[in-house]
């Protein structure tokens, strides 16, 4: 395949790099920072865990319909407009947060940077996978730099928001929103000053029909990720919090999953390169099990760490094995279609997850309970993600 002029330039690494600021901001800073400032939310604004859920729920919700949306937006405006679309909705949402405490704005800026970000990561990761398939000796690699973005949008969010909070006092977290909402802004510099667009996919292959039957299985074990994982990316800062855990723990934790997303594409690449069928899928999602599972064994800061590591490096791979199996099993053309197919059932998980865990919690006064069964629904995504076939013609 030759290799586009708009992309030759930079390195390749550097290119995707770049690109993955695009998920460190809608997805590490927009979508989970919201868990460093959820207990002083909830404990400012008289919030139920049920309705903290609802919040994510709904920011899950705007994540779906950007993900039904994110192919259109790339066939009208191509990859690297709807990632920059994406950003700056993201940013937006920011904005609102740090402006105001209704209740409604509020659910308004989290379905906002929910859409931003899946259409951000809908056109980034069709973007970043054609990167990768021009250099196909660093293909994996490639392809899973494009992962660590969220990874640096968890440390920079943790090492910002807690001890903003600390500093602040309860009542602070619009100050946390307002400052999440100034480094992100800086960081969408460079991203919006390196266009690295190809063009739009015009063939029939990009509009043709995709079966969801072969790929089913994947489909149902990904939606399963997405109802088990979101409850951990949710609610562990409360429990570190409820467990004495100080600003510093807090931020160190959150940090620690960042810190393993960054080693997640040494440690998963060889893999990567076969993940035309659910095997891969399983023995990631099998890790992020026993990595959730850990902090369940007890709120020490020994088993904590392990936890954050463990979860943060197999949490992000699992993602970036789905646009794997995309790029092995289909035709460049149609990988905007089925990145978006994934996400949306990816969507359609943690729509659901957020508002149930806030449920099992507020009904058993213990987050451990709905932790626990959080856990339990990984494995058995994992179990199921084991018996997917490759679709790739023999």
């Amino acid at each position: 395949m030759k290799r586009p002029d708009s992309i030759e330039p930079m390195s390749p690494a550097r290119t995707v790099l770049i690109l993955s600021l695009a998920p460190a901001i809608g997805l590490g800073i927009g979508r989970f920072a919201y868990s460093l400032v959820l207990p002083d939310m909830r404990d400012s604004l008289a919030w139920s865990y049920s309705t903290a859920g609802f919040m994510n729920t709904v920011n899950a919700a705007g994540y779906l319909a950007g993900a039904l949306g994110g192919a259109m937006f790339v066939r009208k405006f191509g990859l690297f407009r709807t990632v920059s679309l994406g950003v700056l909705m993201s940013i937006v949402s920011l904005i609102i947060c740090a402006l105001t405490g209704n209740f409604l704005a509020l659910s308004f800026a989290r379905i906002l940077v929910g859409y931003g970000a899946a259409i951000s990561f809908v056109g980034g990761g069709a973007l970043a996978a054609t990167i990768a398939q021009t250099y196909p000796e660093r293909s994996a690699l490639l392809l899973s730099l494009f992962y660590t973005g969220p990874g640096l949008g968890l440390i920079v969010s943790g090492l910002v928001s807690p001890f903003l909070l600390q500093h602040f006092g309860p009542g602070s977290w619009w100050i946390v929103w307002a400052a999440l909402a100034a480094i992100s802004t800086l960081m969408a510099i460079p991203l919006l000053m390196n266009p690295m667009d190809t063009p739009p996919p015009e063939s029939a292959a990009a509009s043709a029909h995709v079966s969801l039957k072969p790929m089913m299985i994947f489909l149902i074990a990904y939606f399963i990720f997405g109802a088990g994982y979101i409850a951990y990316m949710t609610f562990m800062i409360a429990y570190v919090r409820d467990a004495g855990g100080s600003a510093a723990a807090q931020s160190a934790f959150w940090c620690l999953i960042g810190v393993g997303a960054f080693a997640s594409p040494w440690i998963w690449r060889r893999l990567m390169a076969k993940g035309d069928n659910g095997i891969t899928m399983g023995v990631i999602m099998s890790v992020l099990t026993i990595g959730a599972g850990l902090a369940m064994i007890g709120a020490t800061p020994l088993w904590l760490a392990a936890s954050a590591l463990v979860f943060g490096n197999s949490f992000f791979a699992v993602v970036t094995a789905t646009t794997a199996f995309s790029r092995l099993n289909y035709p460049p053309a149609q990988w905007p279609k089925v990145i978006g197919i994934m996400t949306i059932t990816f969507g359609l998980g943690q729509t659901l997850g957020p508002f149930a865990t806030g449920a099992i919690t507020d009904a058993t006064g213990s987050l451990s309970y709905a932790l626990n069964f959080s856990v339990a629904l990984l494995a058995v995504g994992a179990v199921l993600a084991f018996f997917q076939k490759s679709l790739r013609q023999k």
